[in-house]
């Protein structure tokens, strides 16, 4: 698999199956896409999510009907605890060539990863579903150590251009950036005081 990151504004999400596993594969998407949760019963932790719900017994339908279902779509999801039921909306989806996803049973072609989010990047992180205790322990080791990592971002964000003004060699501009993202007590200011990080930064590398 190769590892992708794709805006989904205004693409169509279909996730079947709305129990928690079905909320979480929907809040995954909901910031973004426009999605659309078919099921029997739909779980509380849907609830606040910017989704369309359409309620409906997935066992009952038919093929055909489930075709319909897809028409454009761009990614389905198949989280009902059926494993035959999900296996058979991936061959439809298949078929379709609608992406898709399977929380049980036949891998599909997309795996939904722990995501770590700040405003300034994104670190997505799977085992391949090996191992969703990994995923997520990395995910959270991730969010207790780089706790500064938005700040860094808009640190390196504004030194860049005053580089480009002082220091014509890139490689030389490459490094002070480096220097200034392995500097341990930057890295400790930047968790209170902005400021002083950045004051730091430019008398240390900019001003040496």
């Amino acid at each position: 698999m190769i590892p992708l990151m794709l805006d989904l504004t205004g693409r169509r999400v279909l996730i079947f199956g709305g129990g928690d596993v079905g909320a979480r594969k929907a809040a995954h998407f909901s910031h973004e896409a426009e999605v659309t949760v078919f099921s029997r019963s739909f779980s509380p932790n849907l609830d606040g999510l910017t989704i369309r719900r359409q309620e409906g017994d997935l066992s009952a339908l038919s093929d055909e009907a489930l075709r319909d279902l897809l028409s454009g779509a761009f990614l389905a999801v198949a989280a009902t605890p059926d494993p035959e039921l999900n296996d058979r909306i991936g061959r439809l989806c298949a078929e379709a060539g609608v992406l898709f996803n399977n929380a049980a049973g036949v891998p599909g072609d997309v795996i939904i990863p722990s995501v770590v989010r700040g405003n300034r990047f994104l670190v997505a992180v799977s085992t391949y579903g090996r191992s969703p205790a990994v995923s997520r322990y990395l995910r959270m080791r991730l969010e207790a150590d780089y706790a500064d990592l938005d700040r860094m971002i808009k640190l390196q964000e504004e030194i860049r251009p005053m580089l480009r003004e002082t220091e014509p060699v890139q490689a030389e501009r490459s490094r002070i950036l480096w220097a200034i993202l392995s500097d341990g007590e930057i890295r400790v200011a930047l968790t209170a005081d902005y400021a002083r990080a950045r004051a730091m930064a430019i008398e240390r590398y900019l001003h040496a």
